[in-house]
């Protein structure tokens, strides 16, 4: 239902932008802003996993610890590729997991987090994310960004370089184009966020075995 729910919104979201394209009768344009978002997110999509353990200063975890115990142990029960394994020094709890698809992802926990939950809400925390891995989150959340990317570029050159058209349909696209159109694609954007988030809910606690270790602490992003 989830993967449908995704595949619905992703569909909405590119009618948007479709629609967008048809009221400034421009394919060019849209078809430029869709490019240049798409270079964009490649890029962060292709680079993501150093990107973001960089910005963190992450380190990688020891063969030895509790942390890639698990991740170890969990892996193997869903046959997934043993991802590489980070600690960030940090009070702040939180978890997350990175790559551009399976064989190159990595998961990464805070110090904070490790403190704070016992090692079965870990467990049910490491297996959330390796749900995101399992269902390449990533590749989508990337998609979505880029199309949405594309709606908000479009809006901004109609803002900024749209003409003085005052045929009251003209006007009416325009405001849509400029005012409504990057909420709406918030909105959606942020819909698809929210289904990846209850799948990976649902395949963390099939992965950890412990679905109420899972429910006991919030859900990470």
């Amino acid at each position: 239902m989830n993967i449908f729910k995704t595949g619905i919104l992703l569909i909405a979201l590119t009618a948007l932008l479709m629609f967008i394209g048809n009221i400034l009768g421009g394919e060019v344009g849209m078809a430029i802003a869709l490019i240049l978002a798409a270079i964009m997110n490649f890029g962060s999509y292709w680079f993501s996993d150093k990107i973001v353990l960089s910005m963190y200063r992450a380190q990688e975890a020891s063969p030895n610890s509790e942390l890639y115990q698990i991740v170890k142990q969990q892996t193997e029960k869903s046959g997934l590729p043993m991802p590489q394994v980070y600690t960030i020094p940090t009070d702040m709890p939180n978890a997350f997991a990175t790559g551009r698809n399976p064989r190159h992802a990595a998961v990464a926990a805070t110090d904070g987090i490790m403190r704070l939950l016992s090692r079965d809400e870990l467990a049910g925390v490491i297996g959330h994310e390796l749900a995101h891995i399992k269902y390449r989150d990533i590749l989508i959340s990337s998609i979505v960004a880029t199309i949405a990317g594309a709606i908000m570029m479009i809006a901004n050159m109609a803002h900024f370089g749209g003409d003085d058209d005052e045929d009251g349909g003209g006007i009416i696209g325009m405001l849509f184009l400029i005012i409504v159109a990057p909420i709406a694609a918030m909105i959606i954007q942020f819909a698809i966020s929210r289904s990846r988030e209850y799948a990976a809910d649902r395949g963390g606690a099939e992965i950890c075995g412990d679905p109420i270790a899972l429910a006991k602490c919030a859900s990470p992003a």
